[in-house]
């Protein structure tokens, strides 16, 4: 109920609906970040905007093909409002189309997928009586397709601003981010390579430098790991925790964090220069 809920709670929850509408607005079928909302409006017993809410996440199932999550988030609605004629009538409209409708194969493109496993659980090969080292999946061969091949920078600007951090040694500190280097270096501005990064990998973007972190949960989660990959944790919502990124595509950070909570991760690409700032802050 929002009378339990402290001012500075309702201030927290009003900037994260303020944040996650603009999210929403621009990308209608970013569901996870619709649920976060979802999430806030109920903790402030904004009703109305709950079920509004719902019918979006709904909708946004549907058109992603995902036909049984889109009639389950339907049928929470009747629950509370049987009567509900919007409702009825979308799921008329599932029924009719069911049978044409391809396989529920689309996945969520704002979750960084984890690094796959050998097939039929084999054993990294062996040279020389050694194991061979596992290859990191930092994001490099992605970041590669998609500014090189691209043709946005060159191979030699590739290789000169690329680093892969070793995972057995302390990092020392906060490690920049592959796009930051790049400007840095004056080869590539921040915006573009976020635009590139987001058209690509379909991440929602959160202007970070005007979100109040959770500096508590950050610190909450290794500190090791958030400074080698450059990667912060700076929200919870429900069983969700809310996690900044500037390398979309960076499975090994993922893992890892998945390693460390049975919390669902949720990504989002941030500029690089408020990311380090707040982990900088956050482990200091």
């Amino acid at each position: 109920m929002a009378s339990t809920l402290s001012p500075s709670e309702e201030a927290q929850l009003a900037q994260t609906i303020e944040m996650f509408e603009v999210i929403t607005q621009s990308q209608p079928h970013d569901y996870q970040s619709l649920e976060i909302l979802k999430e806030a409006y109920s903790k402030l017993n904004r009703e109305k905007d709950v079920i509004n809410t719902s019918k979006r996440i709904a909708q946004a199932y549907v058109q992603m093909g995902q036909l049984s999550s889109a009639i389950l988030e339907y049928e929470t609605i009747l629950q509370r409002y049987p009567d509900d004629p919007d409702v009825q009538a979308a799921l008329q409209q599932i029924e009719s189309k069911a049978n044409n409708f391809p396989l529920e194969t689309a996945r969520s493109a704002d979750t960084i997928p984890l690094a796959r496993a050998p097939a039929g659980g084999e054993e990294p090969r062996k040279a020389f009586g050694k194991a061979a080292p596992v290859e990191i999946e930092d994001g490099r061969r992605s970041m590669y397709t998609l500014f090189v091949e691209s043709k946005i920078i060159t191979a030699g600007d590739f290789d000169l601003c690329w680093s892969t951090p070793d995972p057995t040694l302390p990092p020392g500190g906060v490690v920049e981010p592959f796009i930051q280097v790049l400007s840095d270096k004056g080869i590539l501005p921040v915006d573009t390579a976020l635009k590139a990064l987001c058209d690509k990998s379909r991440f929602a973007f959160i202007p970070l430098k005007s979100y109040d972190i959770d500096m508590e949960l950050a610190r909450s989660f290794p500190r090791e790991t958030c400074q080698r990959w450059c990667v912060l944790p700076f929200d919870r919502m429900s069983k969700s925790i809310l996690m900044a990124t500037a390398n979309p595509f960076n499975q090994q950070a993922a893992k890892e964090l998945a390693q460390t909570t049975p919390n669902r991760l949720l990504w989002y690409l941030v500029p690089p220069a408020d990311l380090i700032a707040n982990l900088r802050k956050a482990f200091r």
